[in-house]
């Protein structure tokens, strides 16, 4: 190293080493997260059993909220599903459809990802969208499996596929989103068939037991050095031999019909299944992920004034240089690269 790499580094070093009490999950990008020597020590041991505690407790804070068949059926398969989600979905759809607004979009293989954002300006003139995002019922799941309060991101979403050409799409392939409970929901505006890339989820994969913890423990001690990109930004990716022998049963595709809601803890295993012909769809999705390390339930920065209602701009602005703005379109519109 030479000597100005290594005051670089120097300096960097607390920067990274505070990071250890946030989420930051990239072995990649920190060299204390990724260090080999601490996590065969048990560094991201340490962190994925912190996290899960204090989930676990938040979890509790929360669980009023929900029904105990909701709750039963969320804590042992890490979903929860819901058809018919929409009173009026018709002139829900038909909001969506007369929606045109700056988007962004993401190649991902043979996949683009489009988002809309739906931000406070957007949502005041979409009477239907503000009342779903804004649904006590709604937002009390979103939150218990996230294990805390917040305020989503909320995007109109397209995925537009096409297995026709281009690398596979590294969502098809089974995956942890990261290593402490975060939520994604997706309001379906379009029937998803079994061969159009359903949103696949292996049953109670947010739980986490010894063996899952040994399978992690030897991922994190190579995690940096990876061959899988993925991997090294701490998203760990499993295939079906590995799921088999953590003794985990298969993932259960969910093929639905439009107006279908669903809301997973994304730190279980999930995929967007590859679909054997192009396919475009269009959902309402929602994101919640927030610093795992605190045991109380609020406090949500993006919540408070003046960012509440407006933080799918800094997503725009910090999404990284792998989203492109493609101006203004509409969900249902083609792809624009």
């Amino acid at each position: 190293m030479s000597p100005l790499a290594a005051i670089g580094y120097a300096c960097k070093a607390p920067w990274w080493t505070l990071q250890l009490a946030t989420g930051a999950k990239s072995f990649r990008d920190n060299p204390v997260l990724g260090s080999r020597t601490l996590n065969r020590w048990g560094l991201h041991l340490a962190r994925r059993r912190t996290a899960m505690r204090l989930a676990t407790l938040r979890r509790a804070q929360l669980s009023r909220a929900l029904t105990l068949e909701e709750r039963e059926s969320f804590d042992e398969n890490g979903y929860l599903i819901r058809h018919n989600a929409i009173a009026d979905f018709d002139a829900f759809l038909k909001e969506v459809k007369g929606l045109r607004a700056p988007a962004r979009e993401m190649r991902q293989g043979q996949a683009i990802t489009r988002h809309i954002g739906l931000d406070r300006e957007v949502l005041a003139k979409l009477p239907q969208c503000r009342a779903f995002v804004t649904d006590e019922h709604f937002l009390a799941r979103m939150h218990y499996a996230a294990s805390y309060r917040g305020e989503p991101t909320f995007s109109v979403q397209s995925v537009i596929a096409d297995p026709r050409g281009g690398e596979r799409d590294p969502q098809t392939l089974f995956h942890s989103d990261t290593f402490h409970p975060t939520a994604k929901a997706w309001l379906f505006l379009t029937d998803v068939a079994a061969d159009e890339g359903p949103f696949a989820y292996v049953p109670g994969s947010h739980r986490v037991d010894a063996r899952r913890l040994d399978w992690e423990y030897e991922k994190s001690v190579e995690a940096r050095h990876s061959p899988d990109r993925m991997n090294g930004e701490g998203s760990f990716r499993i295939d079906e031999a590995e799921r088999a022998a953590l003794g985990l049963p298969p993932p259960v595709r969910c093929a639905v019909p439009a107006n279908t809601l669903i809301i997973a803890d994304t730190s279980g295993f999930h995929a967007r299944t590859a679909s054997p012909r192009p396919t475009h769809r269009v959902e309402i999705y929602a994101t919640l992920r927030r610093t795992p390390f605190v045991p109380w339930t609020g406090g949500h920065a993006l919540a408070l004034p003046p960012i509440s209602g407006r933080h799918t701009r800094l997503h725009s602005i910090f999404g990284g240089a792998t989203w492109k703005p493609v101006g203004a379109v509409g969900a249902f519109e083609p792809a624009s690269w």
